[in-house]
């Protein structure tokens, strides 16, 4: 069905990223799941496709194409592939506006050629042992050295953790100031006294290596500073509406593959002599999670397009990933329950999309997080992130 927040242009594109990944992905991503790591040769053929860097400028060997829209059709065709553990929307999505957004001249040279072309992977460092989505609790320090910030601290959950070149991490850089006293440094692979733990062992996403990272007396030349000195809240506010609405779009999207792949499934699978389809209870499962993706679906892409013309707020990206994420989390269980005892297979594809997206109510801010966002906005309620922190 033709959507219309989408044009010809993207629906081509859509062909490319399908093409891609039953071409590259779908053939090595059980290999991937049991090594823990995606391999880097595929970020390289990424690259080649042109589906790294799709909003930096082509000067830069990006794609050039300023419009979210491009951006929301890979997160949709990568979730509904199950390829969550190739972290491509992380980079183009989450960490890429940083970069192109709050680079000088000079950082966007070193570093966006290799964001392109997948020689360079990055990731982001927010989350401490002590501190998730209160950044008032960020420990990790960096403290000026004339030269060079020397930064010391440990982050945790980091997705990309092993394979990243570059790490933006999410720094004190003053003692006093709450939230309002972080920054944001720019960590590259090799720096000494820069050291990664293990691949931490999840119950989903076996391909993605999310991983500790441990920072002892790191020299950060100050050329790598990002953005504002002690502006580093003000930064994440800025990008996470984008990162919510990209978790949001995938989940809608993998909740909607997960409806089409368990209608074709009681079609086939009888029981009592006759297809599952045929019992009344299986036919308003179907059509309630038909309906939720549908509805969900609708304000989705009207959060698309808002954000392509620019005028996507935070309240409407936090209902968004409230909203989406739990109806995944729903329907992938209930779609687990209607294929029974096969449905607890990893084989099928219902069991890894269980488990692979129960992260999606977590990660980017919890749904909790997401319900305190929007209630302070409807309710008018000024007072916590400023004095808390809490995105």
């Amino acid at each position: 069905m033709q959507r219309d927040v989408f044009t010809s242009d993207h629906d081509a594109f859509r062909r490319t990223v399908r093409t891609f990944l039953a071409k590259e992905v779908a053939p090595h991503y059980d290999a991937w799941e049991r090594a823990g790591i995606v391999s880097r040769d595929a970020w390289r053929a990424a690259g080649r496709q042109g589906l790294l860097g799709l909003a930096v400028d082509e000067a830069y060997g990006g794609g050039g194409a300023d419009d979210y829209r491009f951006s929301a059709v890979l997160a949709e065709e990568w979730s509904r592939a199950g390829a969550r553990g190739f972290a491509v929307p992380l980079h183009n999505d989450v960490i890429g506006p940083y970069l192109t957004s709050l680079a000088t001249e000079e950082q966007k040279r070193r570093w966006l050629p290799g964001f392109c072309s997948g020689e360079l992977i990055t990731a982001v460092a927010m989350t401490e042992p002590g501190a998730g989505s209160d950044l008032q609790g960020i420990r990790t320090t960096a403290t000026d050295q004339g030269d060079h910030w020397l930064l010391n601290g440990a982050k945790t959950f980091i997705s990309n953790g092993h394979l990243a070149d570059l790490v933006l991490v999410v720094a004190r850089t003053r003692p006093e100031g709450g939230a309002r006293g972080l920054s944001l440094l720019a960590v590259e692979r090799g720096t000494p006294g820069f050291e990664r733990g293990r691949n931490l062992d999840k119950i989903g996403q076996h391909a993605q290596d999310t991983a500790e990272l441990f920072f002892q007396d790191v020299r950060v030349p100050k050329d790598n500073l990002l953005g504002r000195l002690h502006g580093g809240f003000g930064h994440l506010m800025d990008h996470l509406p984008q990162e919510r609405l990209t978790i949001a779009v995938g989940a809608a999207a993998a909740a909607e593959r997960l409806v089409e792949i368990t209608t074709a499934y009681v079609r086939e699978r009888e029981a009592f002599g006759r297809p599952l389809a045929a019992l009344q209870h299986i036919r308003f499962e179907i059509a309630e999670m038909a309906t939720e993706c549908a509805v969900t679906r609708a304000f989705t892409d009207r959060c698309i397009a808002a954000h392509a013309a620019g005028g996507l707020d935070g309240t409407e990206a936090a209902m968004a990933k409230w909203w989406a994420t739990e109806l995944h989390k729903r329907v992938a269980d209930r779609c687990l329950q209607l294929h029974g005892g096969y449905g607890y297979m990893r084989e099928y594809p219902v069991a890894r999309a269980f488990t692979d997206g129960r992260i999606l109510t977590i990660y980017g801010g919890t749904t909790e997080i997401m319900k305190e966002i929007i209630g302070r906005s409807l309710l008018a309620d000024r007072r916590a992130t400023d004095e808390k922190g809490t995105p």
